[in-house]
């Protein structure tokens, strides 16, 4: 059997993203044949994107370590470590971190979501510019290429 794609750790590219946080790209839609999506997160507490939803892919979150809590609707769930989520297509959804760290790992089908992540993110191997921040009209700017809407603000 031959492996269509294999990435390595330094093969990642690490995006800078909301509060700070860190979005490490596994696998694109390109490496996927557009099926899928898979990122990991590096957040710490309180980070939150907004309140959204996406009207492409489904999504499923594995928290690998760390605590959350994830709304999906007008439902509120605690996520704790080990904890998996699956998000629908459709359905508004966040979360925040609620430990002091968190370790996420993000998986959507069909790929395509990491160009949002690639839009309004940085990357890390450039330079960072002083006072970088990402504005609510970047992260919707983004949402928008990738076929989801921001609904509001984070919960």
């Amino acid at each position: 059997m031959t492996i269509p794609y294999l990435a390595q750790r330094e093969d990642h590219q690490q995006l800078e993203w909301i509060g700070g946080s860190v979005f490490s790209v596994l696998l694109d839609a390109e490496a996927t044949g557009g099926r899928l999506t898979v990122g990991r997160f590096d957040v710490g507490e309180g980070e939150a994107p907004p309140f959204h939803l996406h009207n492409n892919e489904d999504e499923v979150f594995l928290l690998l370590s760390g605590s959350a809590l994830v709304w999906a609707g007008d439902e509120e769930h605690e996520l704790r470590e080990g904890g998996i989520v699956f998000l629908p297509r459709g359905i508004p959804h966040s979360y925040r971190i609620t430990s002091g760290k968190a370790d996420l790992l993000l998986i959507a089908t069909p790929g395509g979501l990491e160009k949002a992540f690639r839009h309004a993110g940085r990357d890390l191997r450039e330079p960072r510019p002083e006072g970088f921040e990402i504005p609510a009209r970047l992260l919707v700017e983004a949402a928008e290429l990738s076929g989801n809407v921001v609904l509001g603000p984070p919960r």
